[in-house]
């Protein structure tokens, strides 16, 4: 068997996906990508290995996204968690409210009253 495949890609630069697919060929990190085939190669794999991915699990794109939300989330109350401990602008935790007093319990007992009315 041969070790290495040869194969021609046309772009043709009307057609807006093929212009896009070169314009990022133009624009590849040649530190990350030596050539062409390296970019190609990784970009043919990704999409594979991804398509087939959604396929197994078809609620990972959602997952994925969902799991982006709440990271982002949790970022922003840590980050502003962490500005209001530098700038002593955090309030001082409340009291613990105190037991339910006589007039909360006899409201109760009236609703409870009203209620069984039915």
């Amino acid at each position: 068997m041969k070790r290495t495949f040869t194969t021609t890609l046309r772009l043709n630069l009307k057609d807006g996906d093929d212009r896009r697919a070169f314009e990022h060929l133009q624009r590849i990190d040649k530190r990350q990508y030596r050539s062409y085939s390296k970019a190609v190669v990784a970009a043919i794999n990704g999409y594979f290995e991804r398509m087939e991915q959604t396929q197994a699990d078809p609620y990972l794109e959602t997952r994925e996204k969902e799991d982006a939300f709440l990271r982002r989330v949790m970022e922003t109350i840590e980050g502003s968690l962490q500005r209001a401990a530098v700038y002593g602008t955090i309030p001082a935790p409340k009291e613990p409210s105190s037991p339910a007093s006589v007039q909360d319990e006899e409201d109760m007992s009236a609703a409870l009253d009203f209620a069984d009315s039915f």
